[in-house]
């Protein structure tokens, strides 16, 4: 099964490892902030700010307007607004657009994909930065 119905393969990420446990369909539309603790898929449209606990998947024909903050977030659909995945990775299909500021720890854009705005690449501290931190303390 293909992530964005394009052909193309789920890329880089497992799935399967994180199942979808809420889906809002195509030809849906909600109104107002939307909230889920786990993976969520949208085909539908939502106008309202959207924090995902999990994964979130922006089929082709879905659209958000508002901040979306996710686990990771991949992206075939239209979001405008800010994204914020700071611990995860983002994935831009070729059908995707996003018009707003970014910021995630890792970011794939596909050829004829849409971006428009700043993006803040966020990182963790590497094992020695954090040995370093901690003899300076002492």
């Amino acid at each position: 099964m293909a992530l964005f119905s394009n052909g193309k393969s789920e890329g880089s990420i497992d799935v399967a490892a994180e199942p979808i446990t809420t889906f809002i369909a195509a030809g849906a539309t909600l109104d107002g902030p939307f909230t889920a603790k786990e993976s969520t898929r949208v085909d539908g449209i939502i106008n309202g700010n959207v924090t995902i606990g999990g994964s979130l998947i922006i089929g082709q024909e879905a659209k958000i307007v508002g901040t979306v903050t996710a686990a990771n977030l991949f992206l075939a659909g239209e979001i405008q607004g800010n994204v914020s995945v700071p611990q995860g990775k983002v994935e831009i299909s070729d059908t995707g657009k996003l018009i707003g500021d970014l910021a995630a720890k890792t970011l794939v854009i596909d050829e004829n994909a849409i971006f428009q705005g700043k993006c803040q690449m966020t990182t963790e501290k590497t094992s020695a930065e954090l040995a370093k931190e901690r003899a300076q303390a002492n």
